[in-house]
């Protein structure tokens, strides 16, 4: 397997810890507002909407650098 061959696997790894770390935080996310602190949440969920938004380019791109030639 050549080094270009690895990439698109590198980048699969990197997005599906990136979609872990978005659920771990949600989780945190939701926790701390339940506890009173809502106004905590709300830098936190902007930065989770840029994942979001981020998200669909990603999976986009993993999808074309994956498709067979």
């Amino acid at each position: 397997m050549s080094h270009s061959d690895l990439l698109p696997c590198l980048l699969y790894k990197l997005n599906e810890n990136q979609l872990a770390l978005e659920a771990a935080i949600m989780e945190l996310t939701n926790w701390v507002e339940a506890n009173g602190k809502a106004e905590i949440t709300d830098n936190v969920r902007g930065a989770l909407d840029t994942l979001d938004k981020n998200e669909e380019f990603i999976k986009l791109m993993l999808a074309v650098m994956m498709a067979p030639e």
